[in-house]
Protein backbone atom coordinates (compact mmCIF):
# COMPACT_ATOMS: atom_id res chain seq x y z
CA UNK A 1 0.00 0.00 0.00
CA UNK A 2 1.29 3.45 -0.87
CA UNK A 3 1.99 5.33 2.35
CA UNK A 4 0.35 8.48 1.01
CA UNK A 5 -2.97 6.61 0.93
CA UNK A 6 -2.54 4.74 4.18
CA UNK A 7 -5.76 5.02 6.13
CA UNK A 8 -5.94 6.73 9.49
CA UNK A 9 -6.74 3.38 11.10
CA UNK A 10 -3.68 1.72 9.57
CA UNK A 11 -1.47 4.61 10.68
CA UNK A 12 -2.89 4.42 14.19
CA UNK A 13 -2.25 0.68 14.32
CA UNK A 14 1.33 1.25 13.20
CA UNK A 15 1.89 3.91 15.86
CA UNK A 16 0.30 1.72 18.54
CA UNK A 17 2.68 -1.09 17.61
CA UNK A 18 5.69 1.26 17.61
CA UNK A 19 4.64 2.75 20.96
CA UNK A 20 4.64 -0.65 22.70
CA UNK A 21 8.21 -1.40 21.64
CA UNK A 22 10.90 -0.97 24.31
CA UNK A 23 13.15 2.11 23.91
CA UNK A 24 16.12 0.03 22.76
CA UNK A 25 14.09 -1.58 19.98
CA UNK A 26 12.70 1.81 18.93
CA UNK A 27 16.24 3.17 18.68
CA UNK A 28 17.39 0.11 16.71
CA UNK A 29 14.47 0.46 14.29
CA UNK A 30 15.27 4.14 13.77
CA UNK A 31 18.85 3.32 12.98
CA UNK A 32 17.87 0.60 10.50
CA UNK A 33 15.32 2.80 8.69
CA UNK A 34 17.79 5.69 8.55
CA UNK A 35 20.33 3.32 6.98
CA UNK A 36 17.72 2.06 4.52
CA UNK A 37 16.98 5.65 3.44
CA UNK A 38 20.70 6.34 3.01
CA UNK A 39 21.00 3.24 0.81
CA UNK A 40 17.93 4.24 -1.21
CA UNK A 41 16.00 1.11 -0.24
CA UNK A 42 12.19 1.43 0.05
CA UNK A 43 12.59 5.12 0.81
CA UNK A 44 8.86 5.91 0.74
CA UNK A 45 7.98 3.26 3.30
CA UNK A 46 11.12 3.84 5.39
CA UNK A 47 10.56 7.61 5.53
CA UNK A 48 6.92 7.16 6.54
CA UNK A 49 7.64 4.63 9.30
CA UNK A 50 10.59 6.69 10.56
CA UNK A 51 8.39 9.78 10.79
CA UNK A 52 5.75 7.86 12.77
CA UNK A 53 8.40 6.37 15.04
CA UNK A 54 9.86 9.78 15.83
CA UNK A 55 6.40 11.11 16.62
CA UNK A 56 5.86 8.22 19.03
CA UNK A 57 9.20 8.79 20.76
CA UNK A 58 8.62 12.51 21.09
CA UNK A 59 4.97 12.13 22.07
CA UNK A 60 3.83 14.31 19.17
CA UNK A 61 0.15 13.99 18.24
CA UNK A 62 -0.91 13.57 14.63
CA UNK A 63 -2.98 16.74 14.67
CA UNK A 64 -0.41 19.00 16.35
CA UNK A 65 -0.44 22.43 14.67
CA UNK A 66 3.32 22.22 14.19
CA UNK A 67 4.98 24.01 11.33
CA UNK A 68 6.33 21.91 8.47
CA UNK A 69 9.68 20.48 9.42
CA UNK A 70 11.46 22.25 6.57
CA UNK A 71 10.27 25.55 8.03
CA UNK A 72 11.33 24.72 11.58
CA UNK A 73 14.29 27.01 12.50
CA UNK A 74 15.61 24.57 15.13
CA UNK A 75 15.52 21.68 12.67
CA UNK A 76 17.40 23.67 10.05
CA UNK A 77 20.07 24.80 12.53
CA UNK A 78 20.52 21.33 14.03
CA UNK A 79 20.46 19.45 10.70
CA UNK A 80 24.24 18.69 10.89
CA UNK A 81 23.49 16.72 14.08
CA UNK A 82 20.99 14.35 12.42
CA UNK A 83 23.42 11.47 11.68
CA UNK A 84 24.38 11.33 15.36
CA UNK A 85 21.00 11.62 17.08
CA UNK A 86 19.68 8.72 19.15
CA UNK A 87 16.34 8.19 20.85
CA UNK A 88 15.40 6.13 23.86
CA UNK A 89 16.92 5.70 27.30
CA UNK A 90 19.94 3.53 26.53
CA UNK A 91 23.23 5.21 27.62
CA UNK A 92 24.94 7.03 24.78
CA UNK A 93 28.53 6.60 23.60
CA UNK A 94 31.09 8.97 22.04
CA UNK A 95 29.77 9.93 18.62
CA UNK A 96 26.12 10.12 19.68
CA UNK A 97 23.82 12.95 20.85
CA UNK A 98 20.43 12.57 22.52
CA UNK A 99 17.62 13.87 20.36
CA UNK A 100 15.81 14.90 23.55
CA UNK A 101 18.61 17.42 24.26
CA UNK A 102 17.91 19.53 21.18
CA UNK A 103 14.79 21.27 22.44
CA UNK A 104 16.26 22.58 25.74
CA UNK A 105 19.49 23.61 23.96
CA UNK A 106 17.47 25.49 21.35
CA UNK A 107 15.43 27.25 24.04
CA UNK A 108 18.63 28.26 25.82
CA UNK A 109 20.20 29.56 22.59
CA UNK A 110 17.30 31.83 21.68
CA UNK A 111 16.86 32.95 25.30
CA UNK A 112 20.40 33.34 26.70
CA UNK A 113 23.08 31.80 24.47
CA UNK A 114 22.76 33.70 21.19
CA UNK A 115 19.46 35.62 21.23
CA UNK A 116 20.41 38.33 18.71
CA UNK A 117 21.83 35.94 16.06
CA UNK A 118 18.74 33.79 16.61
CA UNK A 119 16.43 36.74 15.91
CA UNK A 120 18.40 37.63 12.79
CA UNK A 121 18.20 34.08 11.48
CA UNK A 122 14.47 33.71 12.17
CA UNK A 123 13.84 37.06 10.47
CA UNK A 124 15.87 35.95 7.42
CA UNK A 125 13.96 32.66 7.35
CA UNK A 126 10.62 34.45 7.59
CA UNK A 127 11.54 36.82 4.76
CA UNK A 128 12.75 33.95 2.60
CA UNK A 129 9.49 32.04 3.15
CA UNK A 130 7.40 35.06 2.24
CA UNK A 131 9.39 35.67 -0.94
CA UNK A 132 9.58 31.97 -1.80
CA UNK A 133 13.36 31.98 -1.81
CA UNK A 134 14.18 29.65 1.09
CA UNK A 135 17.23 28.44 -0.80
CA UNK A 136 18.95 31.76 -0.09
CA UNK A 137 19.04 31.43 3.71
CA UNK A 138 22.30 29.43 3.81
CA UNK A 139 24.56 32.41 4.77
CA UNK A 140 22.21 33.38 7.62
CA UNK A 141 21.90 29.76 8.71
CA UNK A 142 25.68 29.23 8.80
CA UNK A 143 26.20 32.51 10.66
CA UNK A 144 23.78 31.43 13.40
CA UNK A 145 25.28 27.92 13.61
CA UNK A 146 28.71 29.43 14.23
CA UNK A 147 27.25 31.85 16.78
CA UNK A 148 25.53 28.95 18.55
CA UNK A 149 28.79 26.97 18.55
CA UNK A 150 30.68 29.93 20.01
CA UNK A 151 28.07 30.41 22.76
CA UNK A 152 28.14 26.71 23.64
CA UNK A 153 31.95 26.53 23.69
CA UNK A 154 32.03 29.61 25.93
CA UNK A 155 29.62 28.18 28.49
CA UNK A 156 31.26 24.74 28.67
CA UNK A 157 34.87 26.03 28.84
CA UNK A 158 36.03 26.29 32.47
CA UNK A 159 37.26 29.71 33.57
CA UNK A 160 39.12 30.09 36.91
CA UNK A 161 36.93 31.85 39.47
CA UNK A 162 33.84 31.68 37.26
CA UNK A 163 30.92 29.62 38.56
CA UNK A 164 29.72 27.83 35.42
CA UNK A 165 27.32 25.52 37.21
CA UNK A 166 24.58 28.11 37.67
CA UNK A 167 24.77 29.11 34.00
CA UNK A 168 24.77 25.47 32.88
CA UNK A 169 21.78 24.71 35.09
CA UNK A 170 19.80 27.20 33.02
CA UNK A 171 20.40 25.06 29.93
CA UNK A 172 18.91 21.84 31.27
CA UNK A 173 19.48 18.67 33.32
CA UNK A 174 22.82 16.78 33.38
CA UNK A 175 22.05 14.73 30.25
CA UNK A 176 21.51 17.90 28.24
CA UNK A 177 24.65 19.51 29.64
CA UNK A 178 26.61 16.37 28.68
CA UNK A 179 25.44 16.87 25.07
CA UNK A 180 26.28 20.58 24.93
CA UNK A 181 29.98 20.35 23.99
CA UNK A 182 29.38 17.76 21.22
CA UNK A 183 26.53 19.87 19.78
CA UNK A 184 28.81 22.91 19.67
CA UNK A 185 31.70 20.96 18.17
CA UNK A 186 29.58 19.39 15.41
CA UNK A 187 27.99 22.73 14.49
CA UNK A 188 31.41 24.37 14.35
CA UNK A 189 32.92 21.59 12.19
CA UNK A 190 29.90 21.24 9.91
CA UNK A 191 31.88 21.74 6.68
CA UNK A 192 34.56 19.19 7.59
CA UNK A 193 31.97 16.55 8.54
CA UNK A 194 29.94 17.20 5.37
CA UNK A 195 33.10 16.89 3.26
CA UNK A 196 33.94 13.58 4.92
CA UNK A 197 30.38 12.34 4.44
CA UNK A 198 30.54 13.27 0.76
CA UNK A 199 33.71 11.19 0.28
CA UNK A 200 32.20 8.06 1.80
CA UNK A 201 30.78 5.35 -0.46
CA UNK A 202 27.09 4.67 0.03
CA UNK A 203 27.85 1.21 1.41
CA UNK A 204 31.06 -0.47 2.59
CA UNK A 205 30.56 -4.22 2.26
CA UNK A 206 34.32 -4.78 2.48
CA UNK A 207 36.56 -2.92 4.91
CA UNK A 208 39.99 -4.28 4.09
CA UNK A 209 43.44 -2.70 3.91
CA UNK A 210 42.72 -0.39 0.97
CA UNK A 211 39.41 0.86 2.40
CA UNK A 212 40.98 1.43 5.84
CA UNK A 213 43.85 3.39 4.28
CA UNK A 214 41.39 5.52 2.28
CA UNK A 215 39.34 6.27 5.40
CA UNK A 216 42.41 7.27 7.40
CA UNK A 217 43.42 9.62 4.59
CA UNK A 218 39.93 11.17 4.56
CA UNK A 219 40.07 11.62 8.33
CA UNK A 220 43.40 13.46 8.13
CA UNK A 221 41.80 16.86 8.66
CA UNK A 222 42.89 18.89 11.72
CA UNK A 223 39.35 19.86 12.74
CA UNK A 224 38.28 16.18 12.78
CA UNK A 225 41.26 14.96 14.77
CA UNK A 226 40.15 16.37 18.13
CA UNK A 227 39.13 13.89 20.86
CA UNK A 228 35.64 15.40 20.84
CA UNK A 229 35.00 15.24 17.08
CA UNK A 230 36.80 12.07 16.00
CA UNK A 231 34.04 9.76 17.35
CA UNK A 232 31.49 11.62 15.21
CA UNK A 233 33.62 11.07 12.14
CA UNK A 234 33.80 7.37 13.09
CA UNK A 235 30.00 7.29 13.44
CA UNK A 236 29.60 8.53 9.86
CA UNK A 237 31.86 5.73 8.64
CA UNK A 238 30.12 3.08 10.77
CA UNK A 239 26.77 3.95 9.22
CA UNK A 240 28.16 2.80 5.86
CA UNK A 241 29.76 -0.42 7.13
CA UNK A 242 28.02 -3.76 6.60
CA UNK A 243 29.77 -4.89 9.80
CA UNK A 244 30.01 -1.78 12.04
CA UNK A 245 32.37 -3.51 14.51
CA UNK A 246 35.06 -3.32 11.82
CA UNK A 247 35.56 0.34 12.76
CA UNK A 248 38.24 -1.02 15.15
CA UNK A 249 40.45 -1.64 12.11
CA UNK A 250 41.12 2.09 11.92
CA UNK A 251 42.55 1.96 15.45
CA UNK A 252 44.58 -1.16 14.71
CA UNK A 253 46.05 0.51 11.63
CA UNK A 254 46.97 3.69 13.50
CA UNK A 255 48.58 1.69 16.33
CA UNK A 256 50.32 -0.64 13.84
CA UNK A 257 49.57 -3.33 16.41
CA UNK A 258 46.79 -5.52 17.77
CA UNK A 259 47.98 -5.04 21.36
CA UNK A 260 45.20 -3.34 23.27
CA UNK A 261 47.59 -1.12 25.28
CA UNK A 262 49.12 0.28 22.11
CA UNK A 263 45.70 0.65 20.48
CA UNK A 264 44.27 2.45 23.53
CA UNK A 265 47.25 4.82 23.53
CA UNK A 266 46.24 6.27 20.14
CA UNK A 267 43.45 8.80 19.65
CA UNK A 268 41.76 6.22 17.41
CA UNK A 269 41.41 3.82 20.36
CA UNK A 270 37.95 5.28 20.96
CA UNK A 271 36.83 3.16 17.97
CA UNK A 272 37.09 0.07 20.19
CA UNK A 273 35.03 1.75 22.92
CA UNK A 274 32.39 2.60 20.31
CA UNK A 275 32.30 -0.96 18.90
CA UNK A 276 31.93 -2.46 22.39
CA UNK A 277 29.13 -0.04 23.27
CA UNK A 278 27.20 -0.89 20.11
CA UNK A 279 27.55 -4.63 20.78
CA UNK A 280 26.26 -4.03 24.31
CA UNK A 281 23.30 -2.11 22.91
CA UNK A 282 22.55 -4.90 20.44
CA UNK A 283 22.72 -7.46 23.27
CA UNK A 284 20.21 -5.36 25.24
CA UNK A 285 17.86 -5.28 22.23
CA UNK A 286 18.19 -9.06 21.87
CA UNK A 287 17.38 -9.54 25.56
CA UNK A 288 14.31 -7.31 25.29
CA UNK A 289 13.01 -9.03 22.15
CA UNK A 290 13.44 -12.49 23.68
CA UNK A 291 11.69 -11.43 26.86
CA UNK A 292 8.76 -10.16 24.79
CA UNK A 293 8.63 -13.33 22.68
CA UNK A 294 9.53 -11.44 19.50
CA UNK A 295 11.93 -13.57 17.44
CA UNK A 296 11.65 -11.96 13.99
CA UNK A 297 14.94 -10.07 14.28
CA UNK A 298 16.78 -12.57 16.48
CA UNK A 299 18.68 -14.31 13.63
CA UNK A 300 20.06 -10.97 12.39
CA UNK A 301 20.88 -9.84 15.93
CA UNK A 302 22.65 -13.11 16.73
CA UNK A 303 24.69 -12.96 13.53
CA UNK A 304 25.74 -9.37 14.22
CA UNK A 305 26.64 -10.21 17.83
CA UNK A 306 28.47 -13.38 16.84
CA UNK A 307 30.48 -11.63 14.12
CA UNK A 308 31.22 -8.64 16.36
CA UNK A 309 32.33 -10.68 19.37
CA UNK A 310 34.44 -12.98 17.21
CA UNK A 311 35.92 -10.02 15.33
CA UNK A 312 37.03 -8.24 18.50
CA UNK A 313 38.37 -11.45 20.04
CA UNK A 314 40.40 -12.41 16.96
CA UNK A 315 41.60 -9.04 15.66
CA UNK A 316 42.41 -7.43 19.01
CA UNK A 317 44.73 -8.90 21.64
CA UNK A 318 42.57 -8.29 24.71
CA UNK A 319 43.57 -9.09 28.29
CA UNK A 320 40.92 -10.69 30.47
CA UNK A 321 41.49 -8.22 33.31
CA UNK A 322 41.53 -5.05 31.18
CA UNK A 323 38.59 -2.66 30.87
CA UNK A 324 37.90 -3.68 27.27
CA UNK A 325 38.41 -7.36 28.08
CA UNK A 326 35.93 -7.16 30.95
CA UNK A 327 33.42 -5.33 28.76
CA UNK A 328 33.57 -8.00 26.08
CA UNK A 329 33.26 -10.77 28.71
CA UNK A 330 30.24 -8.99 30.17
CA UNK A 331 28.59 -8.77 26.73
CA UNK A 332 29.14 -12.49 26.14
CA UNK A 333 27.72 -13.32 29.58
CA UNK A 334 24.70 -11.09 28.95
CA UNK A 335 24.00 -12.80 25.62
CA UNK A 336 24.55 -16.25 27.13
CA UNK A 337 22.17 -15.59 30.03
CA UNK A 338 19.49 -14.17 27.74
CA UNK A 339 19.66 -17.13 25.39
CA UNK A 340 20.17 -19.96 27.86
CA UNK A 341 16.99 -19.44 29.89
CA UNK A 342 14.92 -19.34 26.69
CA UNK A 343 16.67 -22.35 25.19
CA UNK A 344 16.09 -24.32 28.39
CA UNK A 345 12.34 -23.67 28.19
CA UNK A 346 11.82 -25.10 24.69
CA UNK A 347 11.84 -28.87 25.39
CA UNK A 348 9.19 -28.44 28.10
CA UNK A 349 6.89 -26.58 25.72
CA UNK A 350 7.29 -29.27 23.07
CA UNK A 351 6.56 -32.04 25.59
CA UNK A 352 3.39 -30.33 26.83
CA UNK A 353 2.00 -30.37 23.28
CA UNK A 354 3.14 -33.83 22.15
CA UNK A 355 2.80 -35.77 25.41
CA UNK A 356 0.73 -38.89 24.84
CA UNK A 357 -2.24 -39.38 27.14
CA UNK A 358 -4.46 -42.33 27.83
CA UNK A 359 -7.82 -42.29 26.02
CA UNK A 360 -9.66 -41.78 29.31
CA UNK A 361 -7.69 -38.59 30.00
CA UNK A 362 -8.72 -36.94 26.71
CA UNK A 363 -12.00 -35.04 26.96
CA UNK A 364 -14.38 -34.56 24.05
CA UNK A 365 -13.57 -30.83 23.95
CA UNK A 366 -9.78 -31.22 24.22
CA UNK A 367 -7.99 -29.05 21.67
CA UNK A 368 -4.49 -27.88 20.91
CA UNK A 369 -3.97 -24.16 20.47
CA UNK A 370 -2.37 -23.90 17.02
CA UNK A 371 -1.04 -20.43 17.79
CA UNK A 372 0.94 -22.03 20.65
CA UNK A 373 2.20 -24.62 18.17
CA UNK A 374 3.48 -21.84 15.88
CA UNK A 375 5.10 -20.04 18.82
CA UNK A 376 6.82 -23.28 19.84
CA UNK A 377 7.95 -23.89 16.23
CA UNK A 378 9.49 -20.40 16.29
CA UNK A 379 11.31 -21.29 19.50
CA UNK A 380 12.65 -24.52 17.97
CA UNK A 381 13.90 -22.46 15.02
CA UNK A 382 15.41 -20.04 17.55
CA UNK A 383 17.39 -22.93 19.10
CA UNK A 384 18.55 -23.94 15.61
CA UNK A 385 19.76 -20.39 14.94
CA UNK A 386 21.53 -20.30 18.31
CA UNK A 387 23.30 -23.55 17.40
CA UNK A 388 24.90 -21.78 14.42
CA UNK A 389 26.49 -19.13 16.66
CA UNK A 390 26.76 -21.11 19.90
CA UNK A 391 30.54 -21.41 20.36
CA UNK A 392 31.33 -17.70 20.10
CA UNK A 393 28.40 -16.69 22.32
CA UNK A 394 29.28 -19.09 25.16
CA UNK A 395 26.14 -21.26 24.82
CA UNK A 396 27.67 -24.22 23.00
CA UNK A 397 26.90 -27.01 25.48
CA UNK A 398 23.30 -26.10 26.31
CA UNK A 399 22.40 -25.40 22.68
CA UNK A 400 23.80 -28.61 21.24
CA UNK A 401 22.30 -30.70 24.05
CA UNK A 402 18.88 -29.07 23.72
CA UNK A 403 18.80 -29.36 19.94
CA UNK A 404 19.82 -33.02 20.07
CA UNK A 405 17.18 -33.73 22.74
CA UNK A 406 14.52 -31.99 20.64
CA UNK A 407 15.39 -34.00 17.54
CA UNK A 408 15.29 -37.29 19.47
CA UNK A 409 12.05 -36.50 21.32
CA UNK A 410 10.15 -35.07 18.33
CA UNK A 411 11.15 -37.96 16.06
CA UNK A 412 10.08 -40.61 18.58
CA UNK A 413 6.89 -38.76 19.58
CA UNK A 414 5.83 -38.21 15.97
CA UNK A 415 6.19 -41.88 15.10
CA UNK A 416 4.35 -42.94 18.29
CA UNK A 417 1.52 -40.46 17.66
CA UNK A 418 1.15 -41.63 14.05
CA UNK A 419 0.87 -45.23 15.27
CA UNK A 420 -1.73 -44.17 17.85
CA UNK A 421 -4.03 -42.95 15.03
CA UNK A 422 -4.63 -46.60 14.09
CA UNK A 423 -6.54 -47.29 17.30
CA UNK A 424 -8.43 -45.59 20.12
CA UNK A 425 -11.90 -44.07 20.23
CA UNK A 426 -13.04 -41.27 17.96
CA UNK A 427 -12.71 -38.42 20.45
CA UNK A 428 -9.16 -39.45 21.35
CA UNK A 429 -8.24 -39.83 17.69
CA UNK A 430 -9.41 -36.29 16.88
CA UNK A 431 -7.16 -34.87 19.60
CA UNK A 432 -4.24 -37.03 18.53
CA UNK A 433 -4.64 -35.84 14.94
CA UNK A 434 -4.09 -32.33 16.25
CA UNK A 435 -1.01 -33.56 18.09
CA UNK A 436 0.26 -35.19 14.89
CA UNK A 437 -0.27 -31.92 13.00
CA UNK A 438 1.81 -30.14 15.65
CA UNK A 439 4.47 -32.84 15.58
CA UNK A 440 4.76 -32.63 11.79
CA UNK A 441 5.16 -28.85 12.06
CA UNK A 442 8.03 -29.40 14.52
CA UNK A 443 9.54 -32.02 12.17
CA UNK A 444 9.53 -29.46 9.39
CA UNK A 445 11.67 -27.11 11.50
CA UNK A 446 14.00 -29.80 12.83
CA UNK A 447 14.40 -32.13 9.84
CA UNK A 448 13.14 -30.28 6.78
CA UNK A 449 10.07 -30.37 4.53
CA UNK A 450 10.83 -33.79 2.96
CA UNK A 451 10.82 -35.52 6.33
CA UNK A 452 7.66 -33.65 7.35
CA UNK A 453 5.90 -34.70 4.11
CA UNK A 454 6.84 -38.32 4.68
CA UNK A 455 5.39 -38.27 8.20
CA UNK A 456 2.28 -36.50 6.91
CA UNK A 457 1.68 -39.30 4.39
CA UNK A 458 2.25 -41.88 7.11
CA UNK A 459 -0.37 -40.14 9.25
CA UNK A 460 -2.88 -40.14 6.36
CA UNK A 461 -2.27 -43.86 5.82
CA UNK A 462 -2.76 -44.53 9.52
CA UNK A 463 -6.12 -42.74 9.52
CA UNK A 464 -7.38 -44.55 6.41
CA UNK A 465 -6.28 -47.87 7.86
CA UNK A 466 -3.52 -48.74 5.40
CA UNK A 467 -0.84 -50.75 7.16
CA UNK A 468 2.17 -48.98 5.71
CA UNK A 469 5.20 -48.43 7.96
CA UNK A 470 5.22 -45.07 9.74
CA UNK A 471 8.95 -44.79 10.40
CA UNK A 472 10.46 -41.86 8.54
CA UNK A 473 13.36 -43.91 7.24
CA UNK A 474 11.12 -46.40 5.44
CA UNK A 475 9.37 -45.72 2.16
Amino acid sequence: MHTGRMSQTSTERLREYLAQLPPQSQALLMREFERAIERGEDTIVATFVLEQLRKVVRGVEEDDPARPRTDDPARLVFRPLEPFLVDGNFPIRPGQIRRASLSPVWQWLIRDGAPEPAKEFEAALSNARESGTTGTIEPSLRKFQLAAATAIIKIVTPVPGDDKQRALARVGPPNVIEDLAPIGAVLQAREALETLNGKLPSYLRVFGESQVAAMIASLNVPSLQTPLLLPYAFSLIMQRLTAPWQIIRLALKMAASDDEIRVAATSYGVAVTIALHDLSFLAACLRTDIRRGQFDHVPEQLKSLHDGVRGLRTELDLRNDSSWGKQLASIRADISNSLQSEIDSVPGRVRRILRQRADKDISATAKIDMSEVEETASLIDFVAVCRTYASELAINEVTLRTYSDLQHYVEQSTEALVQSLRSGDAKARAYRQQQVTAAIRFCEVLFGSDYASLMSRAAENAVTGERKPARAGQK
